[in-house]
């Protein structure tokens, strides 16, 4: 998810030069689903990555080909429209942020901020929503490494496929996503960023290994890394980011496989592993998707 994907390890400033280092041809995984009239690929991304990395590989270039349309998370999600709903649902200059922590909690928090590189410090955090203080932290430090999302996969595929002629459609838009965070219980969006200023100085140790694993197809790796992120740490945000959006897509693939034709959709690798994955959902719904 172009947003809430970033729900990772947040003190990841050296991560570009490690990424940089490994320049290796990836094969991200790739899945197919099919009816009697209808082959659906699932292609697992990320939306922050350096612009020199070659992720193209014979089957996944066959795939797009062969495809109608492409269908990603987001298409709505143009820097107009996310600022105006980052001020809608994201600051609450009435209560601010430090009142809702601790004492440690706001020392931990300054330091993060600084360790981060927040302009302005934690100040420009003390008017923001926990889950927009969250998602500042973890963010930041990437965007200073460079890594930009217009060079996230989702996005070059999106580029890819209207330069093509081809339709891009979205599972869901900017504002079902920034809500996903927003309509948070207020005890769940302080855990979440607890939980981001718990995990702010272990280096980028795990982003490493997330987008080596992305490279790879290696989603064992991915919903273990997953699981420890999310899933253990705050439950609540897991199932609502993770669990209840794959259930609602697999039923959205399902309506798909009764339009003849061939659908390429891309979505935040970490839907597409572990347990809770979209195929899993879909494995409910009697419909197998399979590596081709």
């Amino acid at each position: 998810m172009p947003l809430l994907h970033h729900v990772r390890r947040g003190a990841a400033v050296a991560l570009l030069g490690l990424l940089l280092t490994t320049q290796a041809l990836a094969e991200p995984a790739l899945w197919v689903v099919k009816s009697a009239q209808t082959t659906i690929y699932l292609f697992g991304t990320v939306h922050l990555l350096p612009n020199d990395t070659d992720w193209h590989y014979p089957a996944l270039d066959k795939a797009l080909a062969a495809s109608d349309s492409l269908t990603i998370e987001l298409t709505d999600d143009d820097a107009v429209t996310m600022q105006a709903l980052v001020l809608q649902y994201g600051l609450d200059s009435a209560h601010p942020l430090s009142d809702k922590l601790s004492a440690a909690e706001n020392a931990t928090l300054a330091q993060a901020a600084q360790t981060a590189g927040i302009p302005g410090g934690v100040q420009t955090l003390e008017i923001m929503r926990p889950w927009l203080a969250a998602l500042t932290l973890a963010v930041t430090p990437l965007l200073k490494a460079g890594l930009d999302p217009a060079h996230g996969v989702d996005k070059l595929l999106k580029a890819q496929m209207q330069q093509a002629g081809k339709p891009v459609n979205g599972l869901e838009t900017s504002e079902q996503q920034i809500r996903f965070l927003a309509d948070l219980p207020p005890d769940v969006e302080l855990s979440f960023l607890r939980s981001t200023l718990h995990d702010i100085d272990k280096g980028p140790a795990e982003l490493t290994k997330l987008i080596s694993a992305w490279k790879n197809g290696d989603t064992a790796t991915i919903a273990r890394i997953e699981d420890e992120d999310v899933r253990q740490q705050t439950p609540a945000l897991y199932k609502r980011l993770l669990v209840q959006r794959n259930q609602t897509w697999a039923g959205k693939i399902a309506g798909m496989l009764q339009q003849p034709g061939t659908v390429f959709i891309a979505v935040g690798a970490g839907h597409l592993a572990g347990p809770d994955s979209v195929q899993a959902q879909l494995q409910k719904l009697g419909i197998e998707a399979v590596r081709p």
